[in-house]
């Protein structure tokens, strides 16, 4: 062993000289090289786990938006549905309100505020996971959107759960205390419902069980996940994920939840004040009554409908309302498709007349919102495939081009 230099400074842990290490720190009587103070600190992370404070989450939030500044946020890319969009930013301010003031709570306080989880009912194309979307952009937290229909209950193929969480870790570069305070949205809930409510000696692998399944991830608690998502493993390791301050906005179309509402009105009516009262219903919208028991007489199991207390619906769109999707939001379609032909220094302008009759193809059809994207992808196909090649600096497209344009799709009506 080489004699040490007694004129140089040497690490009081390893020993090494300060021409042997990239820095040295000088204390009172002793010196640390900068590798045992990087095995310092991994130790005591491991010996005194560290939790995110309120601060901490406070400067990755900024200042957290009201109820009103959330819904003129969504105002500016959502056209319409003030209900919804009022319930969920009032469930949103609650719970990011609640995440951040947890640690200034003090010791004599008992009071524990629980999490408001989201179930949204609306037809399809009306703006549920654009509005789930659009709040998580707002709040700069990760954000994930999955589909429950793939979920089985454990042991059976499919998805366990618990890979709902395993892609929100991936969102989040595997960062877990930030994937802790991340948005879920669970699309297609309403296909997870009980199948029936008589015993069968088949399971219900895909309804009941699932639901049963989610009921922690829901509520709050230390899950296990699958570090790759997929089916667990008795042999993995899994990372540990609280979900306490995970929200949850679930989402589904429940297709034919109506008639179950229309019975439950229809029971009330008795006597002369229930005559009174049935004049006020909307019949021809009656997703808006739309209460905790219609969900479980759909087949949503009471457990799972009381972890998600706040309950809202989304109007069916109207002419009007997709005649404003098309234009009026920041990320509009046809803003959009401007910009698209705008990045070959090409001027792209509609008739009004184009926008009219996608709307009216969009109603015919039944598609919604969502319709409205795949009939302008239609009309603009043979344009978009010719025009980066030409030398056209202006393009408009007329009524009678877009009508021949769509008639060459074929689909048949619904």
């Amino acid at each position: 062993m080489a004699k040490k230099d007694n004129n140089q400074r040497h690490c009081s842990f390893c020993g090494r000289g300060e021409d042997e290490v990239e820095l040295l720190l000088t204390g009172i009587d002793g010196h640390i090289c900068n590798d045992c103070a990087q095995r310092a600190k991994e130790m005591v992370d491991i010996a005194i786990p560290t939790h995110t404070s309120s601060e901490h989450i406070a400067e990755e939030f900024g200042a957290l938006p009201t109820p009103k500044e959330i819904k003129t946020y969504l105002d500016e890319y959502i056209i319409g549905q003030d209900a919804a969009k009022k319930y969920l930013s009032v469930a949103v301010y609650n719970h990011y309100k609640r995440i951040l003031n947890k640690n200034k709570a003090s010791d004599d306080d008992q009071v524990e505020i629980e999490k408001s989880n989201i179930v949204m009912v609306g037809s399809t194309g009306t703006g549920k996971t654009l509005l789930a979307r659009t709040i998580a952009k707002l709040l700069k937290v990760p954000f994930t959107i999955v589909d429950a229909t793939v979920f089985t209950e454990a042991g059976y193929v499919g998805e366990d759960v618990e890979s709902i969480l395993s892609r929100l870790l991936q969102v989040a570069d595997f960062d877990v205390e930030k994937a802790e305070r991340g948005i879920v949205f669970i699309d297609e809930i309403d296909k997870i419902a009980r199948k029936s409510d008589n015993p069968s000696i088949t399971r219900d692998v895909s309804g009941e069980g699932v639901q049963q399944g989610m009921l922690k991830l829901l509520e709050g608690s230390i899950v296990n996940v699958p570090p790759k998502g997929g089916r667990k493993h008795p042999d993995q390791d899994y990372i540990h994920v609280d979900t306490h301050n995970i929200l949850f906005i679930c989402g589904g179309a429940f297709d034919g939840i109506e008639k179950k509402i229309a019975q439950r009105l229809n029971t009330h009516t008795v006597g002369y004040d229930s005559v009174q009262n049935l004049k006020k219903i909307d019949a021809s919208d009656l997703m808006q009554y739309v209460e905790p028991q219609d969900l479980k007489s759909f087949g949503l199991i009471p457990e799972i409908i009381g972890r998600l207390p706040v309950l809202t619906y989304l109007k069916p769109l109207d002419r009007t309302a997709l005649r404003n999707i098309l234009t009026e939001p920041k990320n509009s379609i046809i803003k959009q498709y401007i910009k698209l032909f705008a990045l070959d220094d090409i001027a792209l302008t509609f008739e009004d007349a184009v926008l009219d009759y996608i709307v009216d193809q969009a109603v015919e059809y039944k598609l919604g919102a969502r319709g409205l994207r795949s009939i302008v992808e239609t009309i603009m196909m043979d344009a978009m495939y010719e025009a980066p090649s030409s030398d056209t600096k202006s393009l408009t497209i007329t009524l009678d081009y877009a009508r021949q344009q769509f008639e060459k799709t074929n689909i048949p009506a619904m």
